[in-house]
Formats: structure tokens, sequence, C-alpha cells
């Protein structure tokens, strides 16, 4: 049922662009007390799509889009070098574009210097007058000052020059895995990215009634609804095994499943996922940290989600990644006969070893669940992730030996898969492995 709420967020979102919103004017033309319409608006600024503007006021906007993670800020970069600004903090929030390594002659470095970029340079300060002059920002290594005059141009242009410790080969290092762990964060799929808003969400509140519950249910054809209480904070879930055989005046508070399992929008979509299907879950409510009810999430979005994830190619490289661009998937023997089952194969690089000179327990543990995974792929078609892993050893894994790993699928279920995997160095059994996966479902 709509409550006030819902009613007053569909009447903003429906405003044109630019309208400008105040809280005695909504509440006026909605009939709503004043309270009610501060907190709506105040929850769609939060949504995005309304902003307070200074000596504007509050108007309707377009929806904010998620922001460009992979983008970092001059501030951003100061914070990972541990760096000190001297000048031009007024441009701190500005975005890096690119960084150029002030080694090379002035005339030369002048094409590659653009405005948004940042200069790393020593205590070459025509080098650093010259960046900002082209519009970019100055990064000076090695624990260097500048020149007063050099600061005051930061100031003007609204440029900043920072100073750090570190050397330049450090400094560029840590830009780039900065950059690099962005890019791999943005690839990782929050429930934020995928709910269904509160304006789109259908629920109940603990004072209504079975039949109200029927008649929402007959109206979205859905069998499974939040429980809120007057303040909007979720507190249960009802679903159609609840009211079975329950008489229609039988209040929903008294049947609903209390303390239901709820996401936030920043947990990652994999972590959601693995409780849903696990604990056999339809639907998560979505709340804030004080349980206030933002939407649902449901297992049909989910798994639309998670095979869509797996079906991007990868923008950045994580140690898993790695790990698993170093097998072979192997389907014909040495004398050119097809395999039973692929088997996978890889050598043991320095990389791989602990301080021994053996494989990393870590290390072949991916490797297995890598084999897993694609095993799983091959034979069922169906993406598994990896819920455990039992590793035995019967002889330890030296540098350089090339391993084959053969997988065999010993049950495939609806949710689960068990694989048992042996590990051969010149086909002498070296070790085994059981896998228990995840099976994920077809949207």
């Amino acid at each position: 049922m709509a409550t006030k709420h819902d009613l007053i967020i569909a009447h903003i979102e429906n405003l044109p662009v630019g309208e400008r919103i105040s809280v005695r004017g909504i509440a006026k033309e909605l009939d709503v007390s004043e309270g009610t319409a501060y907190r709506a608006i105040k929850d769609a600024e939060n949504s995005g799509i309304v902003s307070t503007i200074q000596r504007v006021g509050t108007i309707r906007i377009e929806r904010k889009l998620k922001k460009h993670i992979e983008k970092l800020t001059f501030a951003e970069v100061s914070k990972i070098v541990e760096g000190e600004v001297l000048g031009g903090s007024a441009g701190l929030e500005k975005d890096l574009n690119k960084f150029v390594i002030g080694a090379m002659e002035e005339k030369a470095m002048e094409r590659y210097i653009t405005p948004g970029s940042l200069m790393i340079v020593g205590n070459r300060t025509n080098v650093q007058k010259l960046a900002l002059k082209e519009g970019a920002a100055v990064l000076i290594t090695g624990g260097f000052e500048t020149t007063p005059e050099i600061e005051t141009i930061a100031d003007e242009q609204a440029l900043p020059i920072i100073s750090t410790t570190y050397d330049t080969f450090t400094v560029a290092t840590m830009i780039n895995r900065a950059l690099s762990d962005q890019l791999i964060k943005k690839d990782i799929l929050l429930v934020g990215d995928i709910y269904m808003p509160l304006d789109k969400t259908q629920y109940l509140e603990t004072t209504e009634l079975v039949k109200d519950y029927k008649a929402l249910s007959e109206l979205t054809t859905h069998t499974r609804f939040p429980v809120v209480n007057k303040n909007r904070r979720v507190v249960g879930i009802v679903t159609a095994k609840d009211v079975l055989e329950k008489s229609d005046q039988q209040v929903i508070e008294r049947i609903m499943t209390k303390d239901p399992r709820m996401a936030k929008k920043t947990m990652s979509v994999a972590s959601v996922s693995h409780q849903m299907i696990w604990e056999g879950l339809e639907v998560m409510p979505v709340v804030t940290d004080d349980l206030s009810l933002l939407g649902i999430v449901t297992r049909q979005d989910i798994m639309k989600a998670m095979q869509l994830v797996q079906r991007q190619p990868q923008v950045s490289d994580t140690i898993s990644d790695q790990i698993a661009g170093q097998i072979q998937m192997v389907e014909y023997d040495f004398e050119g006969n097809k395999l039973e089952q692929p088997e996978f194969r890889f050598i043991v690089t320095p990389q791989m070893v602990n301080e021994l000179g053996t494989i990393s327990f870590g290390v072949l543990s991916e490797i297995i669940a890598s084999a897993a995974k694609r095993s799983l792929l091959i034979n069922q078609r169906r993406n598994t992730w990896i819920e455990q892993v039992n590793l035995h050893y019967f002889r330890l894994i030296q540098l350089e030996s090339e391993v084959v790993l053969r997988p065999k699928i010993l049950e495939f279920g609806r949710r689960s898969a068990k694989l048992d995997i042996e590990i051969f160095i010149e086909n002498s059994l070296v070790g085994k492995a059981i896998v228990v996966c995840q099976v994920m479902e077809r949207p």
C-alpha cells in the first residue's frame, strides 16, 4: 500500500528538472504534514533526484549517475603519496587525467603536458612553472620544496603543487596501483547498483491484516513482502506460507517471519547471493543503517547480475586473475587423442612459491578453484563460485615443476556441486582436493 512518503517521492519524480521544491509547498499541495514532507525531500536528495543549492534552494535535478571511480582527484593522490600541499589547494578536488614524468628537456615535454595532468618532477623549478602554466598540477618528489613565486602561480591557477618524500619511480608505481585498484573496485557489483528502489517496492505495515496481504498479492502477483513498522523500519517478511489457513482478520505482525535477512546498498552482490541461495531466500529487503526500508533485491535480479558480471571482460587484473592466467587447459594427450575430461596444466614460477621454494598453499588453492569453475562451465554450462576447498599434500611441489590437475565431478545438483581434483607431477599423485561449489541458477 502506497504511503504518504511514497506519494511525495512519486510527485517529486514527476516534476520537471529545475523546478523549485519547498517543504511548505509540498505539504500544502499534497495535504501532508511539514515533517513528512521534509523527510521525503531529504530521502529524494539522498537518492539524487533533488539538490539543495546555496542561495537558490532545493530543486529537481537529473538523477546522479554513479561516479566514474577510475578517476582519482589530486586530493586522493596527495593522500596516496603522503604529500604536503604547498599551494593551489583550491584545485584539490579536480580529477587527475594522466601523469607525466619530468625527466626530459622542457621543449620535448611540452607536447605531453595537458590540462588536468600531473607533472611528477624533482627540484626543477623551471619545469614546475611550465607545468602550471600549461594547466597541469605538480608533484615534487624527493622531499624538495618550491619557490614562493611558483606557490603563487599554483594558487592563481587553482592547481595543486604537492611535495612528497618518495622518489619518482615509487610515486609513479603508487599512483598506477591506485588507479588499478579503483578499476577493480568499479568492476565489483554492489546491491546499490541493482536493487529495486522504494517507489517500485510493495510492502505491508505491521498493523495491516491478512486480507490486505491477499489483496496486494493479487494486485502484484507477488507472494513475499517486507513488513515495516510505523517508522518504515523493516521488522519482518511475510510470505504465502505465513498466511496459509490464517483468518483474513489476523494481524500481519502476528504471523510474519521476524528479524529477516537484510541487505545494504554497499554490500557486494556476490555476498548477498551467497546468503540468498544457501538459505533459499527469494527476496531480501534493502535497508539503511537504522533499518529503514530502501527497496528490495530479488534472487532473480542477483542471478542476472552475477551472470552478466561473469560475461564481462576484465578491465584490470586481480591477483586471482594473474594466477588463473597461467593455467593452460588441455583437451588432447601428447598423441593427439581427445581426453575424456579436460586437464589443467601450469608450471610453478618463482612468484608462486613460499620461502621454502615450494608452491604457496594459497596459490595452489586458487589454481584448484579456477580449474574447478572452468571444468563445471565446460561440462555443465553453468557458472559457479567456490564454497569450500579441502586440500591435501602427499608431496611438496617444487619450483619449476610442471603440474597437471585432473578434475572429476562427483555430484552436481540444483544448488551445489562437488568435485574431486587430483594433482600430478610426471604421472605421480602429489596432492588431492575436494571442492564444493555453489551453482548459479539460470535467470
